[in-house]
Parts: C-alpha cells; structure tokens; sequence
C-alpha cells in the first residue's frame, strides 16, 4: 500500500464522488495529493477526509480557468516538492436532450471543460513537472464517449474526443510520460443521480454484473494504470462498465 510514497498528484473535480474516490484511493497507497472543485467549503471537507494537510491541500477554483490552472499547479509543486500524476476527472454535462437541438453556447462550455481544460491541465503539468521528470496522467472518460448516448449526446461527444486525446497525448509526451483514460458506464455519485435516481433496480439489471458502479471501482483502476505496474501502458482507454457495452444497454 506504499506504492505512491514520495509521489505527489493532482486530481480535479475531487470534492466528491469519483474525483475523491481516486483521491483516497492514492493516498491510502502513500501518496500526497492536490484537490480541485469549484466550492471552497465542500473541498474544506474533502481535505480533512483524506487526512488533513499533511497528506492533501485544495485549490478552489473553475477546471477551465487558466489562472486556477496555474495556481493549483504552482501551489502543489511549493506544498510537495513535486508533482508525479494528474487525474483529469473534472466534467460537465449542463443539458439533456437531442444534441440536434443542444444550445451551442452550452455545447461550447461542455468541449472547453471536458476536452480543452485536461489539456490545458496536462501542458502546465507536463511544463512545471513532468517534462523533466517524467510521470502519468489518466483522463476520466465515459462509455457515453464509445457510443450514442441519446440525452447525453454532447457530453459523449466531449468523452470521445478525450479518449482520441489520450491516443494522441500517448505519443507526444512519451516516453517520459505515459496518458491514459478510463471510460466508466454509470457510477452511483450526484454528477449521475438523473441516470438511475429512483429505477436503479431496472437500470442495474442491464449489467452483467447487476449492479451500478461506485467510485472505489474507478479508484483502483486509475491507481493501477497510474502506478509502474502499468509501466508498459499508454494511450490506452479502460472500459469500467460492469459488463454493459457487452450487451447493448444503457
């Protein structure tokens, strides 16, 4: 469990759910850790859940502004002496409907958070950090990214170009730093509640497994492919979806 002793990382969208699952996940296996959301008092929480400041501090802010970008950044190296991986898990999906009819102006800020902040994230890490000293990154994708996903159309389109990201990100930044992503089908946190709320017996039963994921299911595979285990790993997406896309359901 010291696996990620004297490592130091970056996760975003790390108040809760998924992005504090893989927070935990990392510092129960020895790592420090650098949380980011966009309100001050959840994050506040979420540091002394994950054992106070010795092992995490937090950088309120939006995933897509470039100066929170750069202070997080800069604020991590200062407070750790290092900074090994980044998580980009921060997404949004303000609108639900045809993406025919999608609100352009809302299409926009989908693609600027989902697809252009990791990559704004993963210049300023790989300039500060990475570049030099080498490391890994894992983008949080989705299974809405591999396939339609009426309702959510905009949102897999943001996810699919994260995961076309990934490949290209694999390239350029090797060897030194390995990128991949994880491609999740739906996890039990707020960001899914209108998913599954109140008919997740019927939504569960289109999984193999016959159940909904929770964030401890993505935790452990973003630690291993951040981890040396997956030393010989890049460019490539983990679907982590019970069994679903086996069988056509949602």
């Amino acid at each position: 469990m010291n696996s990620f002793k004297d490592r130091v990382a970056i996760v975003t969208g790390a108040s809760r759910g998924i992005g504090l699952g893989i927070a935990h996940e990392l510092v129960q296996r020895g790592a420090k850790v650098c949380i980011t959301a966009r309100k001050p008092e959840p994050l506040a929480e979420a540091v002394n859940e994950l054992g106070g400041p010795g092992v995490a501090i937090a950088v309120p802010g939006k995933a897509d502004d470039p100066a929170h970008q750069q202070e997080t950044v800069a604020k991590t190296i200062e407070t750790f002496g290092s900074l090994d991986m980044l998580v980009n898990n921060t997404g949004i999906n303000p609108v639900f409907g045809p993406i025919a009819d999608v609100d352009l102006e809302a299409a926009a800020k989908i693609l600027a958070v989902n697809v252009l902040a990791p990559l704004a994230w993963t210049r300023l890490a790989r300039d500060a950090w990475l570049g030099e000293h080498g490391g890994s990154i894992v983008n949080v994708a989705s299974i809405a990214g591999l396939r339609a996903s009426p309702g959510i159309g905009m949102y897999g389109v943001s996810k699919a170009a994260v995961i076309r990201m990934t490949q290209e990100l694999a390239v350029d930044l090797s060897p030194g730093i390995r990128v991949n992503a994880v491609a999740p089908a739906v996890v039990k946190t707020k960001f899914a509640t209108a998913l599954y709320e109140g008919r997740e017996a019927e939504v569960s039963s289109a999984y193999p497994l016959k159940r909904l994921g929770v964030p401890e299911d993505i935790a452990g595979a973003v630690a291993f492919l951040l981890s040396d285990d997956a030393g010989w790993i890049t460019g490539q997406t983990l679907v982590l979806d019970g069994g679903v896309t086996l069988g056509g359901g949602l």
